[in-house]
């Protein structure tokens, strides 16, 4: 499983309200949550990004509130992978939960810059900048959330094995 795209670039500590602000909580339609994705921060965002492209960020991506609602719009946005030094615990599962792909290494965090086209090859952990020439390892996925990531989500993941939720 791999992902690649163009680099959007944020900073530490970007919070669900940034993502998602919450006067847009009131639905969980991936569609209606897309267009307002990152719009307090840089409100082009929506209009630039295509799909497959990535997000890369610092220190504590995704902290604030539990809400499903942040990476519901990130993946709607059509971004194919978060890149960040760390993730909040809880903003990790959700993404994982809902089937969104994220990354955390610390060196491609310090050295990707915006518009910068970057590949993750999620088997290896492998994630080439190919506008630097650069490669950065992270851990990969165990095989397990791969499957989960890769069937869209855990609820879609359990569903296509014929388990009962």
């Amino acid at each position: 499983m791999k992902a690649e795209g163009k680099v959007f670039r944020f900073g530490d500590n970007i919070d669900t309200d940034v993502i998602i602000p919450a006067r847009y909580l009131t639905t969980f339609d991936p569609e209606q949550l897309r267009v307002h994705c990152m719009e307090d921060i840089d409100p082009t965002f929506i209009q630039r990004v295509s799909g497959g492209d990535i997000i890369v960020a610092g220190k504590n991506f995704g902290c604030g509130s539990s809400r499903e609602h942040a990476p519901i719009a990130i993946k709607a946005a059509g971004v194919s992978c978060v890149i960040a030094e760390s993730f909040a615990r809880i903003f990790y599962r959700n993404s994982i939960n809902i089937g969104m792909a994220i990354v955390e290494s610390k060196e491609a965090s310090e050295k990707i810059r915006e518009g910068d086209r970057v590949s993750v090859d999620f088997d290896t952990g492998l994630i080439t900048n190919h506008t630097k020439g650069e490669s950065y390892q992270s851990v990969p996925f165990p095989a397990f959330i791969q499957d989960i990531i890769r069937g869209g989500g855990l609820m879609a993941s359990i569903s296509e094995k014929g388990v009962r939720a």
